[in-house]
């Protein structure tokens, strides 16, 4: 009976565990590469309607973007709202275009190479 209460513990701690994993990793920016960008224009907008009626706007960007070592890649990537301008924003990239998430960040949290870069 013992055996049997301890493999029910055992599956329920895993199932929590699996859970907290689930509910803390952010898997579009896991094992993706880094690149960062300066925003210094508004996106073009592109508009589209939902079955209720409502209109949603994407934002779309499309500027070169610096990986740590400087090695520079023209990105195209979306947001749901226009960025701020002058914001330095670090790009979740996979198979090399593909940009999943994103996140601002400050200009002394670059890597160096991309900071002398985007000093030009």
């Amino acid at each position: 009976m013992k055996k049997v209460f301890l493999g029910i513990g055992a599956l329920f701690l895993l199932f929590v565990a699996g859970l907290v994993v689930l509910m803390t990793v952010d898997f579009n920016r896991l094992n993706k590469e880094a690149y960062y960008v300066h925003i210094t224009t508004d996106g073009d907008i592109e508009e589209y309607k939902l079955d209720s009626g409502e209109i949603m706007k994407m934002y779309w960007y499309e500027i070169p973007a610096y990986d740590e070592n400087g090695k520079e890649q023209t990105l195209k990537f979306s947001a749901h709202k226009n960025l701020r301008h002058d914001a330095y924003m670090k790009l979740y990239v996979k198979k090399e275009t593909e940009v999943t998430s994103y996140d601002e960040v400050k200009f002394n949290e670059l890597p160096a190479k991309v900071q002398e870069l985007m000093k030009k």
